[in-house]
């Protein structure tokens, strides 16, 4: 049996499986749908092939006190998932925040994921959990980019 993604059942599955393990992400079992040359990009950094993917997810889960995703919405069309979550997190010190965003998945002939990009607000949606702060970057946002 080959590893690759083959339904919208089975990706939930396996996405589901990395983050809800008692607060810590466990990317052990989804890694192996990643074709060795994953190309990722968010709004914080570009990754190029697993030798630096792997440690980009190790990174995560040590950063991460507590670590929690939901999928919101998923389309599985072709090669291409895309999907809506929100991830509930927590760092160090900080209070618990909820990050809402979309990723787009490509998977190659293989059925491995080839291609990822996140999209979500990092910083928005982490201010928006600091009372004092919230409004004024808002407010800031919209006369400066609204």
């Amino acid at each position: 049996m080959s590893i690759r993604i083959e339904s919208k059942d089975q990706f939930v599955e396996l996405w589901t499986n990395i983050y809800n393990t008692n607060g810590k992400p466990d990317w052990s079992h989804i890694l192996p749908y990643y074709d060795d040359n994953i190309y990722f990009r968010d709004t914080i950094q570009e990754i190029q092939g697993m030798k630096e993917f792997k440690p980009m997810t190790e990174r995560l889960t040590e950063r991460s006190k507590d670590l929690k995703m939901k999928i919101v919405h998923i389309l599985f069309e072709g090669n291409i998932i895309f999907f809506e979550w929100e991830m509930s997190l927590s760092f160090k010190r900080y209070p618990n925040s909820t990050l809402f965003g979309a990723s787009r998945l490509t998977l190659n002939e293989d059925g491995k994921i080839i291609e990822q990009r996140d999209y979500y607000d990092l910083w928005g949606d982490i201010i928006d959990n600091i009372p004092f702060l919230a409004d004024r970057y808002r407010k800031f946002i919209k006369k400066r980019f609204g």
